[in-house]
């Protein structure tokens, strides 16, 4: 079965119109504290876990059909390339398909030993981080801001490969401005680094 869970620190309403609007036959939760980016040190959306039917995990977190084509986009129209958006689409198809095949055949499934090698590590900084960014939503919540952002702002700084916490963190402070220009300059600064790791399937 597929579980979709958006990680969204706004609140379950503010995640609402995105659900409804998909009209899934999945579930859908939301994690508004983001146990689950801590439980399987996520670090991006959309990211998946295959786990198996005895609760193994067959593979570890990865990116789930996106790609870096939207890097090419125009940012005045919002508009890719028609061969851009081909390329999307099949990577896209190419990882649902991969899916489809697990299920039925068990292919692509990792042995035990090389899915628990390939388990992102959690770091202290990293621990801390998360540590750090539960206390800014925390203190954000409670009349804080400002202090929150402190808090959000150094949890980026120990955890810069987390575009979870910095997006959370940017649309904490104003809705809209973590797909921003703020948002666009972080992507640039990565250079020839993906933004999207493709799976290795």
């Amino acid at each position: 079965m597929v579980v979709a869970v958006a990680e969204e620190s706004r609140g379950t309403e503010h995640a609402r119109p995105w659900i409804e609007q998909a009209k899934s036959t999945y579930w859908q939760l939301i994690d508004t504290e983001h146990r689950l980016e801590d439980l399987y040190n996520l670090v991006n959306v959309p990211q998946a876990i295959w786990i198996d039917e005895q609760g193994r995990i067959v593979r570890p977190p990865e990116t789930a059909g996106s790609t870096d084509h939207f890097r090419r986009m125009d940012l005045k129209t919002r508009t890719m390339s028609p061969q851009d958006q081909a390329e999307r689409q099949a990577a896209r198809d190419a990882y649902m398909q991969a899916v489809r095949d697990w299920v039925r055949t068990g292919t692509h499934a990792l042995p035990a030993d090389a899915a628990r090698a390939n388990l992102p590590k959690v770091t202290p900084e990293i621990a801390e981080a998360r540590a750090r960014f539960r206390l800014g939503v925390w203190l954000r919540a409670n009349g804080r801001a400002a202090e929150g952002d402190l808090q959000m702002t150094e949890a980026s700084r120990l955890h810069p490969e987390s575009w979870s916490l910095w997006r959370q963190a940017a649309d904490l402070d104003e809705v809209g401005k973590a797909s921003g220009p703020d948002f666009w300059k972080r992507v640039q600064a990565l250079g020839d680094k993906p933004y999207y790791p493709p799976p290795k399937l």
